[in-house]
């Protein structure tokens, strides 16, 4: 089970793009990578195919391991880690590990 969900704003805390936050857009749980928002730039190039279409260089957002994104926590504004505790009605539930909020 990965610690992380979609629309989690999170940070890398290691690689090129340390120190940068934005939100999680795709996960691939079974690759534990994840696709956040303006982290990890890859450069793609395009041929032009049709008469109508353009080619050129295009940059768009890659997968990056959830080992390397750290959540930030809504209520105290830190990066955290998340811990997680069984509700009465069988469902499970994430909060932060520092302060101890529902994510």
């Amino acid at each position: 089970m990965l610690h992380l969900k979609k629309n989690d704003t999170v940070k890398v805390i290691t690689g090129k793009d340390k120190g940068k936050t934005g939100k999680v857009l795709k996960l691939d749980p079974s690759a534990r990578k994840a696709i956040v928002q303006g982290i990890n730039f890859a450069t793609r190039h395009l041929r032009k195919k049709r008469q109508d279409q353009e080619g050129g260089i295009m940059h768009r957002e890659a997968a990056i391991s959830v080992s390397n994104l750290a959540v930030v926590c809504k209520g105290c504004g830190r990066t955290t880690r998340v811990g997680f505790e069984a509700l009465s009605d069988g469902s499970k539930s994430r909060f932060c590990k520092k302060c101890k909020e529902v994510l």
